[in-house]
């Protein structure tokens, strides 16, 4: 194993991501309170909701300790994860940890029965391959600051954006047999 990767244990589908790094022989320890941050060399924040996510942090004081990790520490959020890392949400009631200079709006590809999935372009791999994104009730990117990069797009919308170490994605890669973008964000 290279090195420990926190998967945030709170809500979603953390064991998913797990095992997807468990595949590229990274360590992996479960996140359920602020201080395990400490044995961490990245963080992924996993889907969700994003309100339950919002009570969570304030509940377990996760929200200074994780934008105090991501100074020198990458983290990756999918979906509800991707709002809690954005500097804004269409939603009163969530509080954004402002890790990324993006706005997102929550559930804006539909409800649960409109969930999809397709085959995305991934150039930043170095590939000519296609990845399979899977959209459950996937928030969408409606801005990207100036410093944002856009790493895969859906029908010309942002669904994945990196600035430095913080990594958005609306979609799960944990869901596939995938690990390719696992792998290059333990690379981060």
């Amino acid at each position: 194993m290279r090195h420990t990767i926190g998967i945030l244990a709170l809500q979603g589908d953390f064991e998913k991501h797990a095992e997807q790094l468990t595949s590229l022989n990274i360590e992996t320890i479960q996140v359920r309170k602020p201080e395990t941050l400490e044995k961490c060399r990245g963080l992924i924040i996993p889907g969700g909701e994003s309100t339950t996510l919002t009570k969570l942090f304030d509940i377990y004081g996760f929200y200074e300790p994780i934008r105090e990790f991501s100074r020198n520490h990458p983290v990756m959020g999918t979906c509800a994860g991707m709002i809690m890392l954005a500097a804004e949400a269409d939603d009163y009631r969530i509080s954004p940890l402002s890790l990324i200079d993006i706005s997102v709006r929550r559930n804006a590809y539909g409800r649960q029965i409109n969930s999809f999935v397709t085959n995305v372009d991934t150039p930043f791999l170095g590939e000519s391959e296609t990845f399979r994104a899977i959209f459950i009730r996937a928030p969408q990117i409606e801005r990207v600051g100036p410093d944002v990069e856009i790493l895969i797009e859906y029908k010309g919308n942002p669904v994945m954006v990196r600035n430095k170490n913080i990594f958005a994605l609306a979609f799960h890669p944990e869901l596939t047999h995938d690990p390719r973008i696992h792998q290059y964000f333990s690379e981060a």
